[in-house]
């Protein structure tokens, strides 16, 4: 299982983003923009993903991944239960995130193509 903590480290290398916290929730962000938000138990984590993949995602693995709640579905958003992923994956998931919201420049000169 991964934890809070195992997000963080990743999240706070990559450029531009910081760690904020709002409604005793963490959340990080790049600007103005969310890409991570976890849970206040820190249980689940929601990220920035595709609108148009995400029920693929969802459909592949409900016991891991599950729709935002009908108020945030317009936007870019799926949640994971951490408990349900690896490290790989975290890091898969959290810098597939982080790229939706900087500039495709600077994505493609810290993390490649």
């Amino acid at each position: 299982m991964v934890t809070i903590e195992d997000a963080r480290a990743i999240a706070v290398v990559l450029p531009r983003s910081y760690e904020a916290l709002v409604r005793d929730r963490v959340k990080f962000r790049v600007g103005r923009l969310v890409y991570l938000a976890f849970s206040r138990d820190e249980t689940m984590m929601g990220f920035a993903f595709p609108k148009e993949e995400r029920e693929a995602l969802v459909a592949s693995d409900p016991d891991s991944f599950l729709m935002p709640k009908p108020s945030d579905m317009r936007y870019h958003w799926v949640i994971v239960r951490l408990e349900r992923i690896d490290r790989t994956e975290l890091r898969e998931l959290i810098e597939d995130a982080w790229r939706m919201v900087v500039p495709k420049r600077l994505a493609a000169e810290h993390l490649g193509d």
